[in-house]
């Protein structure tokens, strides 16, 4: 049991098998098609992303400063790259799904435009706001990040001048990841 636990691979894919299971059992009371599929991504991905904003933003952050100077390394230089890997590819991955399911169910336009009405606007709201936390991800926090953890050369003032910016960024995103959650959850466009 030990063995398989600990092998992260095997369990997301006895995991992902499961799904299938469920997906091909109750397929004839809820079809599968090309968006309940994306939708089905669109939701771990976003629950990684948002999960791992939360864990840097609730835990990383607040308790680096307690952490005894020998210690640290251990998060920047092995827990941390970690962490903002995944971070950056379930924000591209959240947003690429999210924008196949509003292309492919037909309201993308109205959606982006804020043409539509009640949920589709609501959507889009939420699309706006997913769209300026993942350019904070990607443009903002990962090349700040990558100077304060030592992945690409920078001096000190370099790094000093960064961590400031990256954690405004990180908190700016926590307070929009809560009207953001609150639009997507509520619009449940089918």
């Amino acid at each position: 049991m030990a063995k398989f636990f600990g092998n992260l691979h095997l369990v997301l894919a006895v995991g992902l098998v499961l799904a299938i299971a469920l997906i091909l059992h109750f397929a004839p009371t809820a079809p599968v098609d090309v968006n309940s599929l994306f939708r089905w991504f669109h939701v771990f991905f976003g629950v990684l992303w948002i999960g791992l904003l939360y864990y840097l933003n609730f835990v990383q952050v607040p308790t680096m400063p307690k952490i005894p100077a020998e210690l640290k390394k251990g998060v920047t230089g092995y827990i941390a790259p970690n962490v903002f890997f995944f971070f950056r590819w379930a924000a591209l991955l959240t947003v690429v799904t999210g924008l196949v399911i509003t292309i492919n169910a037909g309201y993308a336009h109205q959606a982006f435009t804020l043409s539509g009405e009640g949920n589709v606007n609501l959507i889009g709201i939420g699309m706006w706001i997913a769209i300026v936390m993942f350019l904070n991800v990607w443009l903002i926090i990962w090349p700040a990040q990558k100077k304060i953890l030592g992945i690409v050369e920078a001096s000190d003032e370099e790094k000093a001048k960064a961590a400031p910016r990256a954690l405004a960024a990180s908190r700016t995103n926590l307070l929009l990841s809560l009207p953001m959650l609150y639009a997507m959850v509520s619009a449940n466009l089918g």
